[in-house]
């Protein structure tokens, strides 16, 4: 099957200026919220920001369950979820108020602590510096000794969870914890949540190709994204894009996975141009001992978690499921 070439200008879609420093100017509004950590507010969800790396401007907002403040019930140590956000390494922010937003209803709905981590965008900072960022964060959590984190959350009971892109970062990040000499106790990673993980190929997937102008991610925007993320020169076989390429090194980190006795969790729908590279890397993990638990709902387009509030309480009921079994 012949791969349809749309007319569509991918940097129009994405509302982006492409500079002659190979940097891109943003066109889109995307509004930020500003966090809200006084405890006097009438709200259920407090946030705050902290910078874990000036020169980079990477920090990480956290997001505590006001009821974690109740001293009339018995304290309990809330399960810590570090997260991710989408937008193809190019776009958006942890201070975006539809991620900001997402990571305030899972919050409340699963009753453990987030962080949010503000990483370093592509094409000024291509990959691997989201992937360094990652680490870092993990590092700083371990190490550093906030009040929120120190007073609330369960450091045994870990997870890295991202969208998309985030799914991404979540899965390469595991990959470098478990090549790694570095214990990251006493965090103790329990599992990996990933959503609708960017991924892609050189040879083009069936639904990459049923799904080439798809109206929220067409095949030329994925195309775009991974040329401006991937390191110069690169093309999307490289480990950073391809999973599913078999490389002998990666498949010794995943004996690590396993021995560490992570599970991950992947969430798809079949909307979604990428969602036959998704079941691919299920069929990776799995042919490598992981233990994985997919589920793929038929229809819905890529990121419909973050638009759709129905989708986005069966996510987190599906999450807090996870979170228990573990």
């Amino acid at each position: 099957m012949e791969e349809k070439h749309q007319s569509l200008d991918p940097y129009k879609h994405l509302k982006l200026v492409s500079n002659n420093d190979g940097t891109i100017t943003r066109l889109r509004v995307d509004p930020p919220t500003s966090p809200a950590s006084d405890p006097s507010l009438p709200i259920s969800v407090l946030t705050k920001d902290i910078m874990i790396s000036p020169q980079f401007n990477v920090y990480v907002r956290i997001f505590l369950p006001r009821k974690a403040l109740d001293n009339s019930s018995p304290k309990l140590l809330l399960p810590l979820i570090l997260y991710f956000h989408g937008g193809g390494f190019i776009l958006f922010s942890a201070a975006s108020s539809m991620f900001h937003d997402f990571c305030v209803n899972m919050t409340g709905a699963v009753q453990a602590i987030v962080v949010s981590l503000e990483y370093r965008l592509a094409p000024e900072h291509r990959l691997p510096a989201a992937y360094d960022d990652a680490m870092e964060a993990l590092h700083w959590i371990k190490t550093n000794q906030d009040d929120w984190l120190k007073e609330y959350a369960d450091y045994s009971s870990c997870y890295l969870m991202g969208s998309s892109s985030g799914a991404n970062i979540v899965y390469h990040t595991a990959l470098r914890v478990a090549a790694g000499s570095e214990s990251c106790e006493p965090l103790k990673i329990r599992g990996l949540i990933l959503v609708q993980p960017f991924v892609g190929g050189m040879e083009r997937c069936g639904s990459e190709l049923r799904l080439v102008n798809d109206p929220v991610l067409p095949l030329c925007v994925t195309d775009l994204m991974w040329e401006l993320s991937l390191p110069v020169g690169s093309n999307r076989d490289h480990e950073y894009c391809n999973p599913t390429a078999g490389r002998n090194d990666e498949k010794k980190k995943m004996e690590k996975m396993r021995g560490f006795g992570w599970r991950v969790m992947m969430v798809g729908v079949g909307g979604d141009p990428l969602v036959d590279r998704q079941k691919e890397m299920v069929t990776w993990l799995e042919e490598n001992g992981v233990r994985v638990e997919a589920s793929f709902e038929a229809g819905y387009n890529h990121g419909v978690e973050l638009r759709n509030p129905v989708k986005q309480k069966e996510l987190f009921s599906k999450i807090k499921t996870f979170v228990a079994s573990l």
